[in-house]
């Protein structure tokens, strides 16, 4: 007897010891994906083909056994809440209507050809026929990484088929819910009644609650442990609650995605920790687990299983790429968006794998379903990785003018630090903001002054020690700054610069670093301060430099911002930066799925509306039309603590600047409880120079900024 065939027939796993246990599936999860990447087989097949390798069915390696079903049933939830999480709520709400055509599409059209298929052909009863229904229906976004590759993940196609997703998936696991409580033998018309009224209830607590709860923690507590926690908690919460309901904890985990998704920007740290445990732990246990349970030696020796998953993967693949074809002559697409649509839509793993695995556990389906439906995810994630590339690079191609505004913003955005408590949100600010095309977008920078130059050699071993003192809380500000941007996996370059002054410092970064834009603390303007002062450093910064200069007084992090209220003054359009800052703005609507309130004059709305419309239609927004600027200092009247408020303004000197905005500092120190901005935008020439500055409409301002300047300090 050969070595091989000792270790198939051997009755016990022959690893039994706790350490080499978890040693070996690290191992597993390791070299894995490692193996199949040159193979271009997702990494979720390697992990399943791993398990059935070390299962009993397999070497019998392993032995499946507690660890796995709570690391497996921990996974299996991840999957789904991670899948909500990472939906675009700005593209449901816009794309909502086509998105949730093409939903009933592609969840009714294989429902019913799996339904057909499952109880005329391979004749299963109606349970387990509609069960495998709502397996055809579901779908995973696998191959969505691809479309962002190409720079196309905001186009309308790819939207819509990220809203469809959403709804199938969500109708898919409601069909399992009812599926499995029909077999309940207490299911009267009372028993449904309840269900209904348990739903509702569970609905409102998640809905309602969740959100409440979850933006007043992460709002109180800063601590990264503490708030993956609490958000692994209520995942968790979700899908107990949604089983006294009646309902499947895998709905609950994808709800509480859903509900909190707003809260947990995709560029935040936060999200970053929630995909690395998920992805590095927790999800590939699951799979491992699944692919123990896999016997293949009946998928090779037994024909019907054959028939099985012929039937299986043609019916899935055949009625998906219907569902794509009639949406996509509904809409007048073209053939690349009917290629990319059935690519993202087609490919089958976190839902059909949740599907079946409740359903063997239920004993609705056979080891041969299981066996078809691994069949299924292998080879539609491989169709589906084709087709999603073909469409993605052709649209790409063909419409290569959609974002071409998206890379047209070179240089760094920096980011100042003074204060250590305003490190963290500023440099979540400014993680937003970025430029995410441009390699080493980020910058920090503290400026300390330069003690020695200032004071002579008998005051320097007198002022030795404090120095010190500001330059090591100097670095520990950019240390800091540096960790928040890693934890986002956002590459961040720092530097800690002396001089005999901070604004210099500042500018003279600005120029050597080529910094596009620079974001600085606010400090709140008493009453005595000058007229349209914002402290010395930042009136300095100003006054030497006409790039975007960002002056944020922070309260609350920008993960629990709801709505983003920016006032907008007249002739706003007219500047040269004027498509620099909308950019920003959206780019802040975009990652915090936030709603934007634009309040302005007619013209530079309705740019500003066109411009929305053609690069950032997910983005949630509304205009309100002002005739002059004291109505926005109103807007102060309805801010609360979840509000963050932009107040555009200008160099005095340039088109857009009137002498209200002067009294900005003042106006603005009085709004304690909210995040406020104010944004300097570009603007022309050098602040040197004589400037005249031509505008759009032929108007020319000139001015010579030094006499500017000689006039504000004789004041």
């Amino acid at each position: 007897m050969t070595l091989f065939s000792i270790i198939l027939n051997a009755q016990k796993a022959l690893v039994t010891d706790p350490t080499w246990i978890f040693f070996l599936v690290l191992v597993i999860i390791l070299c894995a994906p490692l193996l199949l990447r040159k193979l271009r087989i997702p990494h979720i097949i390697g992990l399943i083909l791993a398990g059935i390798l070390v299962g009993e069915h397999g070497f019998n390696l392993l032995e499946r056994d507690s660890s796995f079903e709570l690391f497996g049933q921990v996974g299996i939830y991840y999957i789904m809440f991670l899948a909500g999480l990472e939906l675009d709520m700005g593209s449901i709400i816009h794309y909502g209507k086509r998105g949730m055509e093409f939903g009933i599409l592609t969840f009714l059209i294989p429902f019913a050809m799996g339904f057909a298929a499952s109880k005329w052909i391979l004749g299963y009863d109606t349970t387990t026929s509609l069960m495998m229904s709502s397996l055809f229906s579901s779908h995973t976004l696998v191959s969505y990484p691809i479309v962002n590759r190409y720079g196309v993940g905001k186009h309308s196609t790819v939207v819509i088929s990220v809203v469809a997703t959403a709804f199938t998936t969500f109708l898919s696991l409601l069909v399992l819910a009812f599926v499995v409580g029909g077999r309940n033998p207490e299911a009267d018309t009372l028993y449904w009644i309840l269900f209904g009224l348990k739903c509702i209830a569970y609905g409102v607590v998640v809905i309602v609650g969740f959100p409440w709860l979850a933006r007043r923690f992460l709002r109180r507590y800063d601590d990264s442990v503490m708030q993956f926690v609490f958000i692994l908690a209520l995942v968790f919460l979700s899908a107990a609650l949604a089983k006294m309901a009646g309902l499947e904890g895998l709905l609950g985990a994808f709800l509480t995605g859903l509900v909190i998704n707003r809260l947990i920007p995709h560029t935040s740290p936060l999200m970053t920790r929630l995909e690395f445990v998920g992805n590095a732990l927790f999800i590939p246990y699951f799979l491992i687990g699944v692919g123990m349970i896999i016997d293949v030696r009946v998928l090779l020796s037994n024909s019907s299983t054959l028939v099985v998953v012929a039937v299986v993967v043609a019916v899935a693949m055949l009625s998906k790429w219907i569902a794509a074809w009639l949406m996509n002559k509904r809409m007048k697409g073209t053939s690349e968006s009917r290629v990319l649509m059935f690519g993202l839509s087609s490919a089958h793993a976190a839902g059909a794998l949740a599907i079946v695995m409740i359903g063997t556990a239920e004993g609705l389906m056979d080891t041969s379903m299981l066996n078809a439906t691994v069949a299924l995810i292998l080879f539609s994630c491989i169709l589906s990785s084709f087709a999603t590339n073909m469409g993605a690079c052709q649209l790409m191609m063909n419409e290569n003018s959609t974002d071409k505004n998206r890379g047209s913003y070179h240089g760094k955005c920096m980011v100042t630090y003074d204060h250590p408590e305003t490190v963290e949100v500023l440099t979540q600010l400014a993680i937003l903001i970025r430029n995410p095309y441009i390699h080493d977008s980020l910058m920090g920078l503290t400026v300390n002054f330069d003690e020695e130059h200032e004071l002579g050699e008998s005051s320097i071993i007198a002022m030795e020690e404090g120095q010190n003192s500001a330059l090591r809380r100097s670095k520990q500000n950019l240390v800091e700054a540096k960790r928040i941007a890693a934890a986002a996996d956002v590459s961040m370059v720092t530097l800690n610069r002396v001089s005999t002054n901070i604004a210099s410092g500042i500018l003279h970064t600005m120029k050597e670093r080529d910094v596009g834009e620079a974001i600085l603390g606010m400090h709140l303007i008493d009453g005595n301060a000058p007229a349209g002062s914002l402290g010395t450093v930042v009136d300095g910064v100003l006054s030497g430099t006409h790039r975007e200069v960002m002056v944020v007084h922070p309260i609350v992090t920008p993960g629990t911002v709801r709505r983003v209220l920016i006032a907008i003054p007249e002739k706003a359009e007219y500047e040269v930066g004027f498509y620099k800052w909308v950019e920003h703005i959206c780019r802040i609507g975009e990652q915090l799925d936030c709603h934007l309130e634009f309040y302005g004059w007619t013209q530079a709305l309705s740019h500003i509306s066109q411009y929305m419309v053609m690069k950032h239609p997910q983005v949630r927004s509304e205009c309100h039309i002002i005739k002059n600027w004291e109505e926005t200092i109103q807007i102060g009247s309805i801010l609360s603590k979840s509000d963050f408020l932009i107040v555009v303004t200008s160099r005095p000197g340039f088109i857009s600047h009137t002498p209200s905005l002067d009294k900005l500092p003042r106006q603005l120190a009085t709004f304690h409880g909210t995040s406020v901005m104010m944004l300097f935008p570009d603007q022309f020439g050098d602040p040197s120079d004589n400037m005249t500055i031509f505008s759009p409409n032929g108007i020319a301002v000139t001015r010579k900024f030094t006499e500017y300047r000689k006039k504000k300090n004789a004041k």
